[in-house]
């Protein structure tokens, strides 16, 4: 049995998603995360990380709305959300991180300035910055994923740190 604090603390990784705080996850919530990561990267929507950006947005969205959209209306409700990341997380949590990884490596690549595969950790504070984490936690979380401590974060850095986020244990 799932216990009461195990769906409190999933049902709080939803206003994570839910970018514009209209009390549902849909597929603007996506657009608008890539939005607010070229804007703070001064990035365009036509450029090639910015139509990969919006590619990776959109097979997120899809992931989340085959994982969770329980009525098929094209929303995710927070009830659904719980229920969804309950269930189907418990059950695979490779799964998750497999769903994000085409907008997270989409990501990475339009805050990697210098194009080596990782941001440095400010850049990736500032990215987690452009997605709703507030200013003062961003730097904390972006130097935890630094692992090796080498100023840098890759791909194989936030994947496995995401899935862990968003499939919180009992």
């Amino acid at each position: 049995m799932v216990s009461s604090e195990y769906e409190r603390r999933i049902a709080a990784r939803f206003t994570t998603f839910d970018q514009d705080g209209n009390g549902y996850i849909d597929r603007e919530d996506f657009n608008g995360a890539a939005k607010a990561l070229l804007a703070e990267f001064g990035m365009a929507a036509r450029s090639d990380k910015g139509q990969a950006l919006y590619g990776g947005a959109e097979a997120f969205w899809q992931g989340m709305a085959g994982m969770a959209d329980r009525d098929g209306d094209q929303r995710v409700t927070r009830e659904e959300f719980v229920s969804g990341a309950v269930k189907r997380l418990s059950d695979n949590p490779e799964r998750f991180a497999e769903i994000a990884r085409p907008f997270l490596h989409a990501a990475l690549d339009v805050a990697d300035a210098d194009d080596d595969g990782a941001v440095t950790v400010e850049d990736a504070a500032r990215a987690l910055t452009a997605l709703g984490v507030e200013p003062e936690a961003a730097r904390p979380v972006a130097a935890a994923l630094d692992a090796d401590g080498d100023g840098k974060v890759g791909e194989a850095d936030v994947v496995p740190a995401f899935a862990r986020y968003f499939t919180v244990s009992e």
